[in-house]
């Protein structure tokens, strides 16, 4: 936790070091539309052995301030010899925006769903935390941290509370 609130803090620093260096970025309104994209990869020297996960977000500005959004992931595992692995997980949130010049800090919450071949599928939920730092006036660059935690039903969300984990995020993004 204490790593995670340090990346977030140092994300935020260099965001006010150069806040005045960048383009004059284009606040978020009510009805803006928001596109995020993330991914990563590997591969053996023989192409055996590959992973890859990817994320993707479509939110919706409720207000200036106000975002809904939902958020995919996706990730495929091929291991020599044995079948293809796919997971995913599909998530509603929403967000609150603070406006620094061309940095958005942010602070919400998500619930969603688990699934796939090597995961337990089950519900998902957790307060998350970013920043979106513009590079011009509709794209910028994003750092979210998550803290989930899992249940199969609401009754045992609570005990599950701090058996959960960090889930880091950077990623561009598009607003339109």
């Amino acid at each position: 936790m204490k790593r995670a609130l340090t990346y977030l803090v140092l994300i935020c620093a260099i965001g006010f070091t150069f806040q005045n260096s960048v383009p004059e970025a284009q606040a978020f309104q009510k009805e803006h539309k928001e596109l995020i994209l993330s991914g990563n990869g590997s591969s053996d020297e023989s192409f055996d052995g590959t992973v890859f996960s990817a994320s993707g977000s479509l939110g919706y500005f409720l207000t200036d301030n106000f975002e809904a959004l939902i958020r995919q992931d996706i990730s495929y595992s091929e291991v020599q010899g044995s079948s293809d692995l796919w997971n995913g997980g599909t998530r509603l949130g929403i967000d609150y925006h603070f406006n620094i010049e061309a940095l958005y800090p942010f602070v919400g919450a998500n619930i969603g769903y688990l699934y796939g071949d090597t995961v337990k599928e089950q519900f998902v939920a957790g307060p998350q935390v970013g920043v979106k730092y513009f590079a011009n006036s509709t794209t910028f660059i994003l750092g979210l941290v998550e803290y989930e935690f899992f249940f199969k039903d609401t009754d045992k969300a609570g005990d599950n509370f701090d058996k959960g984990r960090f889930v880091y995020n950077i990623g561009i993004g598009f607003i339109w």
